[in-house]
């Protein structure tokens, strides 16, 4: 970001985690310059949740910046395309939420500027799909005042993922990040305890998977809890120019694999 970034923080008067743009001209004095949130989150102003905050989180997970464009994910409040040209005064573009009837956790939302599309990947949080099957979908957002959905990966189904144990669906997508692989119609994404999978989206309504490799079960868990499944729960992935993907998985630690078509 260079002179700025951007993050997600739970701050004092707020319901949950929200934008804030931080601004390290001056790194031994990084300053917040710049806030946006979800109508009803600020508490400390009186505003008042328009959702059911007992069974919808509505806090953001993270933003990717393209450009004047934050592309942000709000869990349980969906889609959030904002104006941050203006830095110390964020603006709505566009607000897409489909929470009910769909079951939420939006997590990443990686905009493909080059061909008009966003790819945002919806997280399951809940063991053997209790809040429902999550998908990654698809959008075309020539219009950004309107993204809309055009398709949604396959999700993977060469077993009974749902029945495995542990969370099935989506978790993150290699981010196209500077510095690293990049690509506009090669996606990266970790889906838990289906491993990695690799997706070619060269037609967007017709996304194909193309690579996958499922870790086996762990011989220990790092997850202490009481209880829990042996199984792979793989979080997230960054792919280097090189095509190595570095994968994490709060079950097992770290994996290193070679992408080779």
């Amino acid at each position: 970001g260079g002179r700025w970034a951007y993050a997600s923080a739970l701050l004092d008067g707020y319901s949950d985690y929200i934008l804030i743009i931080i601004d390290v001209e001056n790194p031994q004095k990084p300053q917040i310059v710049g806030r946006w949130w979800l109508p009803g989150m600020n508490t400390a102003a009186g505003e008042q949740p328009s959702w059911d905050a007992s069974r919808w989180r509505y806090g953001l997970h993270h933003a990717i910046i393209s450009g004047d464009t934050a592309y942000a994910s709000w869990r349980d409040g969906g889609l959030t395309l904002l104006d941050i040209h203006d830095r110390e005064h964020p603006e709505l573009i566009s607000w897409q939420n489909w929470s009910d009837p769909f079951g939420g956790g939006t997590h990443t939302a990686l905009p493909l500027p080059e061909r008009d599309l966003l790819v945002v990947a919806d997280e399951g949080i809940a063991d053997n799909a209790a809040d429902g099957v999550k998908r990654t979908w698809v959008f075309d957002i020539r219009n950004p005042r309107n993204p809309w959905p055009v398709s949604t990966l396959p999700n993977p189904d060469d077993t009974d993922y749902v029945a495995k144990g542990g969370h099935f669906g989506p978790h993150n997508l290699h981010e196209n990040r500077p510095g690293s692989f990049q690509s506009d119609t090669l996606l990266f994404a970790t889906y838990q305890n289906a491993g990695l999978r690799a997706f070619d989206i060269t037609d967007p309504f017709r996304p194909n998977e193309v690579g996958a490799w499922v870790p086996p079960a762990p011989e220990r868990l790092v997850d202490i809890r009481p209880g829990r499944p042996r199984v792979i729960q793989n979080f997230d992935v960054f792919v280097d120019r090189q095509g190595l993907a570095y994968m994490t998985d709060y079950n097992a630690g770290l994996y290193i694999l070679q992408y080779e078509g």
